[in-house]
C-alpha cells in the first residue's frame, strides 16, 4: 500500500511531524499496532503486514473500542514489570488503568532483543539484571507517543482541525472549540493510512506533567486482580488434550548413571501411561520419567519406581572439601582484576592490620513456583508454555535438542511464580530436559503434549546454585584511620566455561571499583572448575561482595574509632549520589539518636551499609535486637534508593521490601554436599523468612529525572551486611561466614 501524497498537503495536522521515510501503518486483525525495534528506532508492525513493512517488534495495540493491549518482552514474575510498562504507556497515551492489558510476547530476538543486555555483550531476549525498566523507557514511551501523535493526525485530517487544537483527556481526543470528541478507536482506519513520525519529531510529557509516572496513585498493578481471582495462567494452569505430566527421578548423587531400573511398580499405579528412560549429559542430568494423566499419578508412580544407580558414576563433591580447597587457594596469589597501587608488608607505624576470611556457601534460588514447562513437539515445529525469562537462549536451546530450525520453536510466555535469575540460568538445563523427555516420548509413539513439573525437592537438588565463595582480605590502616591498602582475593566458579586466565567480572562484580576513597587496593581471582553447575541469583556477585565488602568497612571503623556512618561518609566526600543516598537513610532512621532501650537483657544496635548495583544506589538501616539467649530479631531497615527517574513508586517500595525479605533469608539458608549428595530437600532444612520474622521496611527515593535504573534487585545486597554489622556492634564479634544461624556469636 502507497502512502497518499495528498493526505501529507490537506492540512496542518498532515505536515505536522510528517516522517522522513516511507513507513506505514497498517490494520491488522481489526487493530493498528506500533512497534519499536530493540535499538529504540520506531517502525511499525501489524499482524498480517507486507514485506515491505519495517516491522522489528510491536509494542502497542489499539482496537477499535479504544482498548489498548501493551505487549511486554518482559515476564512478568511478581516483580511488577507489566505494572511498569503499563505506567509509561498509560502516561503518552493519557489513557486510564481501565482502558489497557499487558500480555507477553513470543520469543524472537529481532524484535525483542533487550537493549541493555546486548549492551553488555548478551544478545539476548530476556529478562534479567533488572533491566526492563531501562530498557522500556525511551522504548515504550516513543511508541506510546508515536501512536497517540498518529491517531491525532487522523482525527485533525477527519475534523479538519488543527492538530495543535486537539487534547486527549482518558484516552478521548477533544478540540474543544467545535466540541467534537472521540475515542481512539474511531481514528485507528485513518490512522494506518499515516506514515510514522520520525521519533525526533515527538512531544513527550514533561516531569511536571506526569499523571502516572512517579505517582502513587498513577497506576494499579495490573496483574494483581487475576491474581487474586484465581484467572492469571501459571504452567500449572495449563491442560491441553491428551497432556500427559512428567515427573522424573534424578539420581541422588549428581549425574549419577542409572544401572537398572524396575518399571514394573510404577506402571502398575493407576493412571500411569508410560515409563522413560532419559539420558543426561553434562547439563542435564537425565533419570527415569514417569508420565502420567497428571502431576500426583506421575509423583506416584515416581515414587514406586526401584532404581539402582551406578556407584561409580557421578560427583563425589563435599562442601566441606570444597571449603578446605578454596581456603588454601585464597591464601596464594591469583589473577590481577584491578590494581589501583602497591600493597604494604608491614603495618604502618601507629595502625593496624586486618586479615580476615569470608566463607559464603551455595545457595538455592527457591522460587515459589518450581521449574516446569509444557511441550508439544510435533514432526515439524515445536511449542512450549512456560513462565519464559530467557526467551531467546531458550529458543535456540530447544531447537537443538529437538534438532528443529529455531524459527519453528515457538514460546508462549506466562505468568511465574517467582525466578530469582533460575529461568534465566545460562545452561537453559531445565528446559532442554523438558524437551528431551518429549523427544524420547515422542520416539516411544507418545505424539502428545507433555508438561514437566519438578516437584520442591527435584527444584531444591537441581543445582544451578549461587556458586559458594571465600574471599581473603588484607587491609593496612595507617595511625589516622585512613586505608593505607587493600587486597581483595575471591576464589569461586564462573557461571560459564572460562580460562583461569580471564577476568569473571559477573562473578568478580562489586569487588572492585569501589565508591570510596581507597588508594592502593588490589583484587585478585581464583576461577575454580567445579562440577556443581551454578547460576545467577538475584544480584549476582552483588550476593556475595557487598557482604565482605561493607562489612570490612565497618570492621576499619570500629578498629579506629570511628562512627560508621561518618567513615562513609569521609571515604564517599568525591561521591556525590553516595553521599546524598546515605545521608537520606541516616536522617531518616535517626542515626544521630539513641535507639529506645528493648526489654530487660535485650541488646539494641543500628548498622548500615551502601551498595550501587546495576546502576542503583542503595543505603540501608537496620535496627536489631539480641535476646538475653543471643537470638535475635530484626526490628526494621530503613532504605534510601537512588533509581533515576521513579516510575512506579508502589512497586519500587514492594521490590525493596521483597529484596531485603530475600537477602535475609541468606542468614540462615545453605546447600551442602556430602558424596555428591544434596543434603537439602525443602524449606524444613532450607528455611525461608517467614512473615512474622519480617521487619518493619521504609523506602524513600531520591528525586530525580535521570533515566530510570534497576530495582528488582538492588534492595538484596545492602541487607546483609547492615544487619550484621548491627550484630557486630553489639557483640563485638565479626560474622565472616554464613549462614548466621539462628544465634548470633557470644
Amino acid at each position: 500500500m502507497i502512502i497518499n501524497p495528498q493526505h501529507q498537503q490537506q492540512t496542518e495536522a498532515a505536515q505536522h511531524g510528517a516522517a522522513i521515510t516511507r513507513r506505514q501503518f497498517l490494520a491488522g486483525m481489526g487493530a493498528l499496532t506500533l512497534a519499536v525495534n530493540f535499538k529504540g528506532q520506531i517502525a511499525l508492525a501489524a499482524e498480517n503486514a507486507g514485506a515491505d513493512v519495517f516491522m522489528p517488534n510491536a509494542f502497542i495495540q489499539i482496537d477499535k473500542n479504544g482498548f489498548v493491549t501493551i505487549i511486554s518482552s518482559y515476564i512478568e514474575m511478581g516483580q511488577g514489570t507489566f505494572t511498569g510498562l503499563a505506567t509509561l504507556a498509560a502516561e503518552e497515551l493519557h489513557i486510564t488503568p481501565e482502558q489497557l492489558q499487558v500480555t507477553g510476547s513470543p520469543a524472537d530476538l529481532e524484535k525483542y532483543g533487550n537493549p541493555v543486555l546486548a549492551a553488555v555483550g548478551f544478545n539476548v531476549q530476556g529478562t534479567g539484571g533488572s533491566t526492563a525498566m531501562a530498557g522500556a523507557w525511551n522504548v515504550m514511551r516513543t511508541a506510546a507517543a508515536s501512536a497517540r501523535h498518529m491517531l491525532l493526525q487522523a482525527a485533525a485530517l477527519e475534523w479538519k482541525v488543527p492538530f495543535k487544537e486537539l487534547v486527549v483527556e482518558d484516552g478521548i481526543v477533544i478540540h474543544k472549540a467545535t466540541n467534537k470528541r472521540a475515542g481512539y478507536g474511531a481514528f485507528i482506519d485513518a490512522a494506518a493510512e499515516l506514515p510514522v513520525p520520525d521519533a525526533g519529531t515527538l512531544t513527550f510529557k514533561k516531569p511536571a506533567e506526569y499523571q502516572r509516572i512517579g505517582k502513587a496513585e498513577g497506576m494499579r498493578r495490573v496483574d494483581v486482580p487475576e491474581k487474586v481471582n484465581g484467572k492469571a495462567v501459571y504452567t500449572q494452569d495449563i491442560k491441553l488434550p491428551d497432556m500427559l505430566v512428567a515427573v522424573i527421578a534424578h539420581p541422588p548423587r549428581k549425574f549419577a548413571k542409572v544401572a537398572s531400573v524396575d518399571k514394573a511398580p510404577a506402571l502398575a499405579v493407576p493412571g500411569v501411561v508410560a515409563v522413560l528412560d532419559i539420558p543426561g549429559d553434562n547439563v542435564i542430568q537425565g533419570g527415569v520419567a514417569v508420565l502420567a494423566k497428571n502431576t500426583w499419578i506421575a509423583k506416584k508412580g515416581r515414587d514406586a519406581l526401584n532404581i539402582q544407580w551406578d556407584g561409580n558414576t557421578g560427583s563425589h563433591a563435599g562442601t566441606a572439601a570444597l571449603f578446605e580447597e578454596y581456603r588454601q587457594l585464597a591464601a596464594t596469589p591469583g589473577l590481577e582484576v584491578a590494581n589501583t597501587g602497591p600493597q604494604l608488608a608491614e603495618v604502618p607505624e601507629g595502625g593496624h592490620e586486618i586479615d580476615a576470611v569470608f566463607e559464603l556457601p551455595y545457595l538455592a534460588h527457591a522460587a515459589m513456583e518450581p521449574m516446569n514447562a509444557l511441550i508439544h513437539l510435533q514432526e515439524d515445529s515445536c511449542h512450549m508454555w512456560n513462565g519464559e525469562q530467557w526467551h531467546t537462549a531458550d529458543q535456540a536451546a530447544i531447537a537443538k535438542e529437538t534438532g528443529l530450525p529455531v524459527e519453528k520453536v515457538q514460546i508462549t510466555q506466562l505468568y511465574a511464580g517467582g525466578s530469582f535469575g533460575r529461568r534465566a540460568g545460562p545452561s537453559c538445563d531445565f528446559v532442554i530436559e523438558a524437551a528431551r523427555i518429549a523427544k524420547v516420548a515422542r520416539a516411544q509413539g507418545l505424539h502428545v503434549p507433555i508438561k514437566m513439573v519438578w516437584l520442591r525437592e527435584e527444584d531444591m537438588g537441581g543445582m544451578q546454585y549461587r556458586p559458594m565463595t571465600v574471599h581473603n582480605n588484607k587491609i593496612m590502616i595507617n595511625a589516622d584511620g585512613s586505608v593505607a591498602s587493600w587486597r581483595w582475593r575471591v576464589v569461586g566458579q564462573s557461571f560459564f566455561p572460562m580460562p583461569a586466565t580471564q577476568v569473571d567480572h559477573t562473578l568478580m562484580e562489586g569487588a572492585h571499583g569501589l565508591p570510596y576513597a581507597i588508594n592502593n587496593m588490589l583484587v585478585e581471582q581464583h576461577l575454580v572448575k567445579g562440577d556443581v553447575p551454578v547460576s545467577w541469583l538475584r544480584s549476582v556477585g552483588h550476593t556475595h561482595s557487598a557482604f565482605v565488602g561493607e562489612v570490612l568497612i565497618d570492621e576499619i571503623a570500629a578498629k579506629t574509632g570511628q562512627d560508621p556512618y561518618q567513615f562513609r561518609r569521609k571515604l564517599l566526600a568525591d561521591a556525590p549520589e553516595f553521599l546524598h543516598v546515605l545521608d537520606l537513610v541516616a536522617e531518616k532512621s535517626g542515626w544521630n539518636t539513641p535507639l529506645p532501650q528493648g526489654k530487660e537483657g535485650e541488646r539494641r544496635a543500628r548498622g548500615i551499609a551502601i551498595r550501587q548495583s546495576f546502576n542503583t544506589i542503595v543505603a540501608q538501616v537496620a535496627e536489631v535486637t539480641v535476646r538475653p539467649d543471643n537470638t535475635y530479631k530484626v526490628d526494621k531497615v530503613y532504605c534510601a534508593v537512588d533509581c533515576g527517574q521513579v516510575i512506579n513508586p508502589v512497586n519500587v517500595a514492594t521490590q525493596v521490601e521483597g529484596g531485603i525479605g530475600f537477602a535475609m533469608s541468606f542468614l540462615k539458608q545453605e546447600i551442602t554436599l556430602e558424596d555428591g549428595v544434596v543434603t537439602q530437600s525443602n524449606f524444613h532444612n532450607y528455611p525461608v523468612l517467614r512473615i512474622n520474622e519480617a521487619p518493619a521496611v521504609e523506602v524513600f527515593t531520591v528525586d530525580s529525572v535521570k533515566p530510570p535504573t534497576g530495582i528488582g534487585e538492588p534492595g538484596v545486597p545492602p541487607a546483609v551486611p547492615a544487619i550484621l554489622n548491627a550484630i557486630s556492634s553489639i557483640t563485638g564479634k565479626v560474622v565472616r561466614r554464613l549462614p548466621l544461624g539462628a544465634k548470633v556469636l557470644a
